[in-house]
């Protein structure tokens, strides 16, 4: 009887549809990021950690960045105030809306386009000095074929968010693995033909799949409304939020560059190491945060709307379940970290020393695991309530303390006080958002 009322509730529970599309995006989503991680042998395999694969980490980094500061910047805002003009219930404002939304990504992509097309080599010669010429040139060479890459992300973000918007969460999780199918076929195929490119090819390829995947998705359910470009309380609302929601996203996308800049001071490799180390712990991150994310910035900008009080609520009720399910997963992954490298890693090129490295890393790096997920959902939740502004200075004090504690523990540590140091900012920063956000809480309580 006992298993029998365990079933029956669990089959209540799935019948929410917020849990029920939880488990939709978690599901995709695992099986988008093992393909990736398919993907991850055959570059270990084929490059090792090796300056051929520090040169493509690094090239990387610059459209990356601009993604995860300016693209999913209007993504996040884009989603809270578009919920809010459909309620309205105008057609032509919400064509209008969206229209204004394009035209903002469009804008923001163009103009990085160019500047890194400019500037992007003055960049790599100042932040990355003192390597080879051989080093320069191929990391320049796939930072410009993988640029163009910027204006399909922009896309496939705002196209991405129309279907989490209207719940056709499935197509939204689904398409990033065109970029991990691509690879691996270029990897298998073509590697010979196009040599030291083949990943960055690869990666744009994949990236163009996608966004004609979306494109497509999105016309067959008649999601695109486009109008005249609409200009309301809405739309300044979104305008107002964007720039601390892109400092926000800018400080703390400038950890990375500080961690990769840091590395690179070490010895050749490093780099390499720090991004293999970050695989396993980034796939759980990944994993949870588009299936909770995804679900839950929609979620709960609705709820806001209907019923702030309860919207906290449920919020601090969904922290501890992330939480506690963190810290479980993290822990055994933890105790067999050695293992896993091994298995999925250690051959031709990536040899055991390697393993040893990148599993020692992968442990330091696995401590902050529950907080960051807590961090993101408490980030999303303060995204749906406008609060960008402390989110952005928030994330100034972990880039000073980021800068800080890699000087001390870099000193002390080599590559490893890297991922000492990054665990330590995110592990407080985590604690600074549950603060605040308890604090507007109790604010709503008393009013």
């Amino acid at each position: 009887m006992g298993i029998k009322a365990l079933f029956s509730r669990l089959k209540g529970k799935f019948k929410i549809s917020v849990v029920r599309n939880i488990v939709i995006v978690g599901s995709i989503t695992l099986f988008v990021k093992l393909a990736g991680f398919y993907k991850e042998t055959f570059v270990a395999s084929s490059f090792g950690l090796s300056e051929l694969l520090d040169s493509f980490y690094v090239a990387i980094l610059i459209p990356s960045f601009i993604q995860a500061v300016f693209i999913s910047s209007v993504k996040n805002i884009f989603i809270p105030n578009y919920i809010t003009e459909i309620k309205v219930g105008k057609t032509e404002n919400i064509g209008g809306f969206q229209t204004l939304g394009f035209l903002l990504i469009s804008a923001i992509v163009l103009v990085f386009m160019g500047l890194t097309y400019l500037f992007g080599h003055f960049f790599l010669d100042i932040v990355f000095p003192g390597h080879t010429p051989y080093f320069y040139s191929i990391t320049k060479s796939q930072l410009y074929i993988m640029t163009p890459c910027l204006l399909f992300w922009g896309g496939s973000s705002l196209l991405s968010a129309l279907l989490d918007i209207d719940t056709k969460f499935l197509s939204s999780a689904l398409y990033p693995i065109f970029t991990a199918i691509c690879t691996i076929v270029f990897l298998v195929f073509f590697k010979e033909a196009i040599g030291e490119m083949v990943l960055a090819i690869g990666t744009l390829v994949g990236s163009l799949i996608g966004f004609v995947f979306l494109l497509w998705v999105t016309l067959k359910h008649k999601l695109i409304l486009f109008g005249p470009p609409l200009i309301n309380d809405n739309t300044r609302m979104m305008i107002k939020q964007l720039p601390p929601k892109i400092s926000s996203g800018f400080l703390t996308g400038m950890n990375q560059f500080i961690d990769q800049f840091f590395a690179a001071q070490l010895v050749v490799g490093s780099i390499s190491a720090i991004n293999y180390g970050i695989k396993i712990p980034s796939f759980i991150l990944t994993l949870s945060m588009i299936a909770t994310g995804t679900v839950l910035l929609p979620y709960f900008s609705k709820k806001i709307n209907e019923d702030r009080l309860q919207a906290f609520k449920d919020l601090f009720r969904i922290l501890k379940v992330v939480f506690l399910a963190g810290l479980v997963v993290t822990l055994i992954i933890f105790i067999f970290s050695y293992d896993i490298i091994k298995f999925l890693f250690e051959k031709n090129e990536f040899t055991s020393k390697d393993t040893y490295t990148v599993s020692l890393i992968q442990q330091i790096i696995l401590v902050y695991v529950p907080f960051y997920l807590c961090g993101n959902l408490l980030g999303k939740f303060l995204t749906s309530i406008n609060k960008n502004s402390f989110m952005a200075w928030v994330s100034l004090y972990n880039l000073i303390a980021n800068i800080v504690f890699n000087i001390i523990f870099m000193k002390l540590y080599g590559v490893y006080g890297l991922a000492i140091s990054t665990s330590l900012v995110i592990t407080i920063s985590s604690f600074i958002y549950l603060y605040f956000t308890y604090k507007q809480y109790k604010i709503i309580g008393t009013e």
